[in-house]
């Protein structure tokens, strides 16, 4: 594993008790880099909806543990925040959440000419996702070849 991946993962590991003891759910732990600068990002969610009030808490409760463990080598901006409506579907539960609802796939390359489609989320497994696209059609296609899979909101 990366050294990002075992940032990611220490990160889940130390900031679980905090989640658990308020009930919220975590949705993701990412180490990233934008430009010259690192990021250390933790989405987090609650039935009902995250509040500003709930991730403040959740930043003043974990900021003393990293200071503590020191586990990270860069300088780095930790964020905690809202996975938002549009919020990437990663592990099962988001998929079991979305079934039968509106997803977006995009795909890294143009698959039948499509670099994105749109349709209801029918099933799922470890490799692949079908969906029923607007001619109620089933397609199956394979998450190896998909960037990002995630809720469609139609503004």
């Amino acid at each position: 594993m990366s050294k990002h991946g075992d940032y990611e993962l220490k990160t889940e590991e130390l900031i679980m008790p905090i989640i658990n003891e308020k009930g919220y759910e975590l949705i993701d732990v990412e180490y990233v880099k934008e430009g010259s600068q690192w990021y250390l990002r933790v989405y987090v969610d609650k039935p009902g909806g995250i509040t500003i009030d709930d991730l403040e808490y959740v930043t003043r409760e974990f900021n003393p543990i990293l200071d503590e463990k020191e586990f990270i080598d860069d300088a780095y901006i930790l964020e905690i925040s809202s996975p938002g409506l549009d919020r990437p579907l990663k592990k099962e539960k988001d998929f079991e959440r979305n079934l039968n609802k509106p997803i977006e796939i995009k795909f890294y390359k143009a698959i039948d000419n499509e670099k994105v489609v749109v349709g209801l989320l029918k099933s799922y497994d470890k490799d692949s996702v079908v969906i029923l696209d607007e001619d109620d059609n089933e397609r199956k296609y394979n998450k190896a070849d998909i960037s990002i899979i995630r809720p469609w909101i139609d503004f």
